[in-house]
């Protein structure tokens, strides 16, 4: 079923937008514009691109007046970006603000709808940048979704009804096409995932399975039947929720900052994307406050944004996010992380190439004149010396020449690891709800301060991940100092495939020790803890982490999914206590730890729980 897009008829006979531009002394020589905006049935982004025509100050500011917004991608900026994390391409862009020394978005409670694949805003090379009190949403979802009612994996096939109200696809002889909209179709149905339609979280026990059904059958009534081997297939009574095929269905985050600083999101709403809700990359000094990113109450919609809530790659300063609401997206609530390059090449005394890894990654600016660069030699996963980096020259979206101020270690060789050491942040988040979506809650990976306090919790996977790899993804970096305090966890680590609620695991190559110690100095204490399986901790090649203060209580709100798993797992760690906890119910194993582990081992006074080790 489709949605009609609005169509504007007579878009260059309106504007809605009326341009001010009022001349602020600032020592007498810079003005500061102000746009007005006006809502209209009509769509709006020829009236935005208009409007920002006429703007050749540095200050800015956009102010909506209050209504609903339509957004079209027809008249959008058009720009080929390489962005982190998604699919790069050339974007339709309805907001781009670049080189601005302040810019501000007043939004008066509006709302802005948007449709088709555009990117609703760019922040690039900005000085200071806020936006406040508005809501964003498509009109059509780039998801297609229903509800499971049988089941056959001997004959291999299930049967679903398509949601249609809201929702746009077709069916033909190539099986399910979707969403249709200004002549996109993802190339199968891809990512799917399954969600219980009481709790709206992701169905108990659930699996990512990648669908691209051999055959799709109408039988009458919106029945579809789907015909595919797969090795999970979903429950009958649960909604599955497809978002296309991986390299297709991250097209762009709701907002990008780039190359930006001074950055205040408060109040600001986003109900769906076509990728992340923030992205945020080699941006300083963040505040994201009393946010939002979940499905709307009304909405049959399980899905909200089609990736992560929140994303910081290689950013520095202060990163807050505060008082925030997380909820129905397809990735993690925030994931906080460098960037890792591997050694192609070493050119002369002072000259490397270097390679960016994973494709959602071409293009990205991994480090510039004047940072700071740790050096990592294989098999040890350590960063070593630092060397400052005095030139770059790029080649193309994938190799960097760097060009160093001292000369560089006869031990550097292909292969080796470089990691960015000025561009981490400090990170805290407070206050926050995150829950019902795939994937953890928050993935961390910077060495600066990390304090994770007062949020309320519930994964499907692990509530907090640590987790830098040296593979695939190869997000830097170990952390040094963590404190997890006065949090509640309920109902986690619920997917197929087993979690914890805390759970540290590097994943390094083949070609780095996979025993040496990683991360270090992590504090988890006085949280509260109810869920309804054995695992609260797994922790590999870590040194230095503190258990201790946490009420722990095994619920049993739900089936457990791993019986046998140990309370807390250590392998590969040093200098770990577990002290003063107190546990209520029933356990197989309270630890499991390796002969490496034990060594150092502290464990003090602890209530309800026996340390018997497996």
């Amino acid at each position: 079923m489709k949605t009609p897009r609005k169509v504007n008829s007579n878009i260059y006979l309106q504007l809605y937008a009326i341009l001010l531009l009022s001349l602020i002394g600032h020592s007498g020589l810079s003005a500061a514009s102000v746009v007005h905006l006006s809502p209209s049935a009509d769509d709006m982004t020829p009236v935005v691109r208009e409007a920002l025509a006429g703007v050749d100050d540095k200050e800015l500011t956009i102010i909506l007046a209050p209504g609903t917004y339509y957004f079209l991608a027809d008249y959008a900026f058009n720009e080929y970006r390489s962005i982190t994390n998604h699919d790069n391409g050339l974007k339709n862009i309805i907001f781009p603000l670049k080189g601005f020394d302040a810019v501000s978005i007043e939004g008066n409670g509006a709302e802005l709808i948007f449709h088709g694949q555009v990117q609703p805003f760019l922040f690039e090379d900005c000085r200071k940048v806020t936006m406040r009190d508005l809501t964003m949403d498509w009109d059509v979802p780039f998801l297609f979704q229903g509800e499971v009612l049988a089941s056959n994996p001997e004959e291999g096939w299930w049967d679903i009804k398509p949601s249609t109200e809201g929702f746009s696809w077709e069916l033909d002889k190539k099986g399910v096409q979707f969403p249709g909209i200004d002549g996109f179709y993802f190339d199968d149905l891809g990512n799917t995932l399954s969600f219980d339609p009481e709790t709206r979280q992701v169905a108990h026990g659930a699996w990512d399975i990648s669908l691209d059904p051999t055959r799709v059958e109408d039988k009458g009534d919106g029945i579809l039947r789907f015909y595919e081997d797969i090795r999970h297939y979903p429950k009958v009574g649960t909604i599955i929720s497809s978002k296309g095929t991986k390299g297709q269905n991250r097209y762009a985050p709701a907002v990008e900052v780039a190359a930006s600083e001074d950055i205040l999101f408060e109040e600001v709403t986003i109900h769906h994307a076509l990728g992340m809700g923030f992205l945020f990359g080699r941006t300083e000094g963040i505040t994201i406050r009393n946010c939002g990113i979940y499905s709307r109450e009304d909405s049959p919609r399980m899905v909200s944004v089609t990736a992560d809530a929140t994303h910081f790659a290689n950013c520095m300063g202060d990163i807050l996010i505060e008082g925030c609401r997380f909820e129905n997206m397809l990735d993690d609530g925030t994931n906080v992380h460098g960037t890792y390059v591997s050694v192609d090449s070493v050119l002369g005394k002072r000259k490397v190439r270097v390679q960016l890894e994973h494709f959602q990654q071409l293009g990205f600016q991994f480090a510039g004149a004047g940072d700071e660069v740790w050096f990592i030699y294989q098999p040890d996963p350590a960063r070593k010396e630092t060397n400052k980096v005095v030139g770059v020259e790029t080649v193309n979206d994938r190799y960097t020449d760097l060009i160093f101020e001292n000369d560089l270690s006869g031990e550097l060789k292909a292969g080796d690891i470089l990691e960015n050491k000025t561009w981490n942040p400090n990170f805290t988040m407070r206050g926050c709800t995150i829950r019902n979506h795939r994937a953890r809650n928050i993935v961390l990976k910077t060495p600066l301060k990390i304090v994770i306090e007062d949020n309320d919790f519930s994964s499907m996977m692990s509530a907090i991940l640590f987790r830098g790899e040296t593979y695939f993804w190869y997000e830097s970096g170990a952390v040094k100092d963590v404190l997890i305090r006065n949090n509640r966890f309920e109902h986690c680590a619920y997917s197929g495939a087993e979690h914890a609620v805390l759970y540290i695991t590097p994943r390094l190559g083949e070609s780095f020790d996979q025993s040496a110690i990683y991360d270090r100095n992590i504090r988890f204490e006085d949280n509260s803890i109810a869920t309804f399986d054995n695992r609260i901790v797994w922790a590999d090649r870590v040194d230095g982490l503190s258990i201790t203060g946490n009420r722990i209580t095994k619920t049993h709100t739900a089936v457990q999914l791993h019986p046998d798993a140990p309370v807390f797992e250590l392998s590969n760690c040093r200098n770990v206590t577990i002290d003063d906890n107190r546990y209520t119910g029933d356990y197989n194993y309270a630890l499991e730890a390796d002969e490496r582990s034990r060594k150092t081992l502290r464990i003090g006074r602890n209530e309800g729980i026996k340390f018997k080790v497996k």
